[in-house]
């Protein structure tokens, strides 16, 4: 019966490799998997906060608008993100990321009713023009 210690394979090569590179090799794994673990949390949270929000709906004008767009090297296609930032009647600002149809119906200079649920966007209603 082959023991720890006489086992061939992989524990038999990680017996050899020096302390220095098994510290080195522990620390990015747990740099890694922290994370990935803190960004998955963060998601569920900003999700579960949104939903226990109420639908607020407030009027607004547009004050702004931005993309921002990432990926895209080599072979891979690119990503665009599209964000707008509202004003409220006492001068508070919320930026909100929004589909990209959506984006490309509202101009800056907007003025109508925003409904948002948390950070969630839900809709733009513009006032008539007179």
């Amino acid at each position: 019966m082959i023991g720890f210690d006489e086992s061939p394979g992989f524990f038999g090569f990680l017996k050899e490799v020096p302390l220095f590179f098994k510290l080195f090799g522990g620390f990015v794994i747990t740099v890694v998997a922290s994370t990935f673990l803190y960004v998955i949390v963060r998601g569920i949270r900003t999700w579960i906060g949104n939903n226990a929000s109420e639908a607020v709906t407030r009027s607004v004008t547009i004050v702004d608008k931005r993309t921002e767009v990432w990926g895209g090297s080599g072979d891979s296609s690119a990503s665009t993100d599209y964000y707008i930032t509202f004003e409220m009647d006492d001068r508070s600002r919320i930026e909100l990321a929004v589909r990209a149809d959506r984006y490309g119906l509202i101009v800056v200079g907007d003025q109508g009713e925003l409904t948002h649920q948390g950070t969630r966007f839900k809709q733009f209603h513009r006032h008539g023009i007179a």
